[in-house]
């Protein structure tokens, strides 16, 4: 497969060239200086993705872009929503409302612990979100989003591996703004938001406030009490002022809280333990054409017969409560050739998480996740202005972060025995009991970063980048049983990740339309310590750093007066030490890893390509072909060396087309969206079990606009048949079951929006 993908994107290259490269021998002599960039045209896409404003089709590396209407229409209200929109981009979660789980061209993370890192970095307004319980603040007011794919950290204060998506919210000017939007649709669901933006004073200081509210009341029931569960109850508010006080300076504050009270997450229970001879399956466990004979138990014995993958027997309704603080600051100070630049952020993040986990009528196993982060970050930059022969950005970086966890489980509670010599009843043995794991992890990260392009000819950039990161951490943990009066064992260390990381590359520009570019990006990952639950303290660490060396070609192309847009690129990844996390059954629970593979490759290629064949049709089609694998990679004894990486389908593809017909009271505008994902794997070991097929979605929207576009009425599907959106699957055979998630179901509603511009 290596080679078919790496030939076909070669041959795409060339033809997306080669009417560029005959224009070019009949074309002018090249002038003696660099070449302007050209300015944005009308479709042209503006990205921030090297600091500082480009067309989308300038920039030498791989990134999708996805404006604020963009979004709006999509209905993109969360960083979830993202996923199957960008080629080679997967977003999955377990939990109700937190802890996204990210991957990018198969980098990313599958566990979901409060200390880890993700390997794909989220910015807001520059400033990089730290906290995993932050990640899916509401996406609302937002200018644009940008998908950067492949190592980041000579031109960001934070170093990640996988790639990082920038966002970027709407900020005031001096022109009166406001809008206003509700949508009602299936659950009940309600979602109200709108923004407004003056001049506080003309030419010096502007406001905008913008704030969300959304409920619905769920897509998942509850059996044996009618209610719904997996309901959405939040509300977010933003503030910003845009400060000029002079004609070199200039000030962005943006001051933002939310809060998440939706209900925790509602699984669906897939019992395991199989209680016949042909119901039991090779590996101890029922095949799948037994899973709702009533066959197949849990460990207590209960059987879910339901088919029904949107309903369970929860024996109680829990909360998952995620309350957000934050601030960031960005201070411009503009020196002629040169630009001063001081990014500064404070988040706050604390979540309360009461969980059925078994997600049935006995008390097998319920968790509770009980976490508070803090992070104060600083990045100093300095960066050319203009376009000369040579141009860059130099930066450090600075971060103090604070984690406290405060976790449980309580696992098998009716089937604990006190005696006088044992009161608790707990079995450390059988893995039966009351089990926490609090912790405290204090991080202080340092970093020094930079980039330089240069002009080797007016059509030739060399682009060079080096970075060193250190990550100072402190860790302690404490296990414990009993409600503390059983202590399991403790563990403190600390301990200094350093590592270098750079960037290489070249551009050749054969026009304003058509341009190639080849990188070799090194990007490291910071190591630490493990943060979930552990019976051992040599499962917590420290592990090591993980590095990738990542290859990549590319070209990115226009045609026909900028109507149609090809841009197409191939890459290779060779990991070491990458940072995995597995789990195998001990006892009576399902022991959390986390640990280094020894390596893994991955390679592939994409293809994006935008239309306007006539006006008003705006098409729009990409594609990802993913190899994944692990080599050489042994834990617990067990032999991964060859499997996917999770969350890696072989192929995505996405599709787009939107149509506005003008008519006498004002416009329809119709789109409708595509995508397609092959089959994916869920864990390291790729059990048959733990997969979901390839799936296939498609959402639709008609609206009405009129008075000059200021209002809209509009009709909107999203899922139109239906498809199951499997999102995670936790398996916990031990105790006889595993935990489907599920994403919501077809939904379709109604919206009206105004807006005064």
């Amino acid at each position: 497969m290596k080679r078919s993908i790496l030939h076909h994107s070669v041959v795409l290259v060339a033809l997306a060239l080669s009417a560029e490269a005959h224009a070019q021998q009949a074309a002018a002599d090249q002038p003696s200086k660099p070449a302007p960039m050209p300015a944005p045209g009308d479709g042209d896409i503006v990205v921030t993705a090297q600091r500082r404003s480009e067309r989308l089709q300038d920039v030498p590396i791989a990134v999708t872009a996805i404006t604020g209407d963009d979004l709006r229409e999509r209905r993109i209200a969360d960083v979830l929503d993202l996923s199957g929109r960008v080629p080679g981009l997967q977003i999955r979660s377990a939990d109700n409302g937190a802890n996204p789980r990210i991957f990018i061209r198969g980098v990313g993370l599958n566990d979901f612990n409060p200390a880890t890192a993700s390997a794909v970095g989220i910015y807001v307004n520059g400033v990089y979100v730290a906290s995993t319980l932050a990640q899916r603040d509401a996406f609302f007011d937002l200018g644009q989003v940008e998908v950067l794919r492949g190592p980041q950290g000579t031109l960001y204060g934070r170093n990640t591996t996988g790639g990082a998506i920038n966002v970027t919210t709407r900020q005031p000017g001096n022109t009166p703004e406001a809008d206003l939007s509700l949508d009602y649709g299936r659950f009940n669901a309600v979602t109200l938001q709108g923004g407004i933006s003056a001049p506080v004073a003309a030419d010096l200081a502007a406001v905008r406030i913008a704030g969300l509210y959304q409920r619905d009341d769920g897509y998942m029931r509850n059996t044996l009490t009618g209610n719904r569960g997996n309901n959405v109850d939040r509300w977010a508010l933003r503030g910003s002022v845009h400060l000029t006080p002079s004609s070199t300076v200039t000030d962005d504050l943006t001051v933002n809280a939310s809060r998440s009270t939706g209900g925790s997450l509602q699984a669906y229970a897939r019992t395991l333990i199989p209680q016949t001879a042909a119901a039991t399956g090779a590996d101890g466990l029922c095949t799948p054409a037994f899973y709702t004979s009533g066959q197949c138990t849990n460990i207590l014995g209960y059987a879910n017969t339901s088919r029904n993958l949107y309903e369970g027997a929860y024996r109680f309704e829990g909360r998952d409560r995620v309350s957000l603080f934050g601030t960031g600051n960005t201070l411009s100070i503009d020196l002629g050739p040169v630009s001063l630049i001081a990014v500064t952020g404070f988040q706050h993040a604390s979540r309360n998480d009461q969980e059925d986990t078994d997600a049935s009528p006995v008390p097998v196993v319920a968790a509770s996740y009980i976490t508070r982060q803090d992070t104060v970050s600083q990045e100093l930059r300095v960066q050319s202005d203009g376009h000369d022969r040579l141009r860059y950005v130099a930066g450090v970086y600075y971060a103090h972060d604070l984690i406290r966890n405060e976790s449980s489980l309580d696992v098998l509670p009716v089937l604990r025995a006190p005696t006088p010599d044992n009161p608790s009843g707990v079995d450390l043995v059988a893995g039966i009991g009351d089990f926490a794991w609090p912790s405290r992890q204090v991080t202080n990260s340092y970093a020094g970063f930079g980039q330089l392009d240069f002009d080797l000819t007016p059509r030739l950039t060399l682009t060079g980048g080096l970075r060193y990161s250190a990550d100072r951490k402190r860790f302690d943990y404490r296990a414990e049983a009993a409600g503390g009066t059983i202590p399991l064992f403790t563990y403190a260390d600390a301990k200094t990740f350093g590592s270098w990381s750079g960037r290489a590359g070249l551009q050749y520009r054969f026009s304003d339309a058509a341009n190639v570019y080849a990188s070799y990006n090194r990007g490291t990952k910071s190591g630490g310590f493990f943060s979930g639950f552990a019976q051992d303290p040599s499962l917590i660490g420290p592990y090591k750093d993980e590095t990738v060396d990542a290859y990549e070609v590319g070209a990115k192309t226009q045609w026909l007066d900028r109507r149609l847009g090809l841009n197409v690129s191939a890459f290779y990844y060779d990991y070491e030490d990458l940072q995995v996390y597995t789990s195998v059954v001990q006892g009576l629970i399902t022991t959390q890893l986390f640990t280094n593979a020894s390596a893994a490759r991955i390679y592939g290629a994409e293809l994006e390509l935008t239309a306007r064949p006539v006006d008003g049709l705006n098409l729009s089609a990409s594609t990802s072909l993913l190899s994944a694998t692990y080599r050489d990679f042994i834990s617990q004894g067990a032999n991964y060396s060859g499997n996917r990486l999770p969350s890696a389908p072989k192929i995505s593809v996405q599709g787009s087309a939107e149509y506005r017909k003008p008519i006498a009271t004002g416009a329809i505008v119709a789109r409708a969206d595509v995508s397609y994902r092959s089959k994916v794997f869920f864990n390291t070991s790729n059990d048959a079990r733990l997969t979901d097929r390839a799936r296939a979605f498609v959402d639709g929207r008609i609206g009405w606009q009129f008075a000059k576009d200021r209002y809209e009425v509009a009709l909107w599907v999203r899922n139109v048949f239906d498809v199951p959106v499997i999102s995670d699957i936790t398996p916990l055979p031990a105790l006889g079951f595993d935990a489907v998630v599920v994403g919501r179901p077809r939904t379709f509603g109604l919206s009206l929006r105004a807006n005064y511009r």
